[in-house]
Parts: C-alpha cells; sequence; structure tokens
C-alpha cells in the first residue's frame, strides 16, 4: 500500500523549529559580515530554495540560474533583515518574487522553442526518498496535476516544512486559505496515488494470467 507522507512531517516541530532559529541566526549574523555565517546560511537553504523553484518554474533549466539569482538577491538585501519572521520564510519569498519576475521576462521575450517539462528539474532537485520513486511512481508527476495555488501551498507546507502560518504570510493569503489549499491537494495526491497503485495491481494479475 502506498502512503502520502512527505519526508518533513516525519521531523518534530520542534526540531524543525530549532533549526529555522539556527538559520535565521546565520543570516543575522551574515547581515554582520560574518563570512562562515554567510556559508552556513546558504548552504542549510540551498536545496529548498532549488526545490521550490523547481516546482514553481516552468523551465527546467532555469532552475539553477534562478536559485543563484535568488541567493544573489538575498546577499544584496540581507541588511534589510531584521529577523521579524524566519530566514527561511524571508529567502523563499525571494525565490517566488525571482520565479515572477522570470515569467515577467519570459513573456516579454518569447522562447523560439518550447520548453523541457518542469517535472524533470522537480525530479533532480528532490531527495529519492520521497513517496512514490520506491513504488514507481513519480511524485513530480502527480503533483503536476494539481492547480498551481494548491501544489505551492502543499510544496511549502508538507515538502519544505514551513508552518502554514509562514506559508500564508509568503503566499500573501489567509492561513485557512493555506489549510485547505493543502488538504485539497492531499486528498487529490491520496486518490491519484489509490489510483496508480489499483493500475498496477491490475497490470500485475494480467501478467500473472
Amino acid at each position: 500500500m502506498i502512503t502520502l507522507t512527505p519526508p518533513p512531517a516525519s521531523i518534530p516541530r520542534a526540531s524543525r523549529s530549532t533549526t529555522d532559529e539556527s538559520i535565521t541566526a546565520w543570516a543575522l549574523a551574515a547581515r554582520g559580515g560574518d563570512p562562515e555565517a554567510v556559508e552556513r546560511f546558504v548552504g542549510a537553504l540551498h536545496r529548498d530554495v532549488q526545490r521550490f523553484v523547481a516546482h514553481l518554474c516552468a523551465d527546467p533549466q532555469a532552475v539553477d540560474d534562478l536559485a543563484q539569482d535568488t541567493f544573489l538577491r538575498a546577499l544584496g538585501s540581507l541588511h534589510r533583515f531584521e529577523g521579524r519572521c524566519s530566514a527561511r520564510t524571508w529567502l523563499l519569498s525571494i525565490a517566488r518574487r525571482a520565479v515572477t519576475d522570470s515569467f515577467r521576462y519570459a513573456a516579454a521575450r518569447p522562447r523560439l522553442s518550447d520548453v523541457p517539462d518542469w517535472r524533470l528539474a522537480v525530479e533532480h532537485a528532490q531527495p529519492r526518498g520521497l513517496p512514490g520513486f520506491d513504488d514507481g511512481i513519480a511524485l513530480a508527476d502527480l503533483l503536476g496535476t494539481l492547480p498551481e495555488e494548491r501544489r505551492e501551498a502543499f510544496v511549502l507546507t508538507q515538502m519544505l516544512g514551513l508552518s502554514y502560518e509562514d506559508a500564508a504570510e509568503l503566499i500573501g493569503c489567509p492561513v485557512g486559505t493555506v489549510r485547505s489549499r493543502v488538504a485539497r491537494a492531499r486528498t487529490t495526491l491520496v486518490r491519484s496515488l489509490a489510483a496508480a497503485e489499483g493500475a498496477r495491481e491490475e497490470e500485475g494479475a494480467l501478467v500473472a494470467a
């Protein structure tokens, strides 16, 4: 039986909170010019930024560039970061703006050819321990069936481990809206996983026969 249990859910909230506090402390120290703190801050969140932009952008070839752009923007704005929210939430909001700006730029200067499927970037940017890979089902494909707003809410809270409050602040909507989007996304994904498992079992039965 395939179960939908994203990795961050298995990490105690207290532990995630402690990690966020450490990352925020590094960001504040980096603001003061501590080079080691800069390295720790970037290293701690680089993976999260890559995964987030991979789920948002439509061009897998742009993921690394968008992640780099995010950190360049963040490091250039560290002097304005005061720690009123977690550094993770602050950085992901910058990543979101970087992706939005890339969309605007692409709209102004359209490509001559179609871009490759964004799911490829998602699969490269997330760990193989996620549900779906072990069962031969790409989670990225299932996430791709979700409306963009539900996918974003699900990725932020269930894959990157943000609280509903932080995700709501980042997205710019009420907490209840985030909860609703995540609940609907989870329902859709559970149904998709069940359908995929049923199809695979049926295929196996036909082969055995």
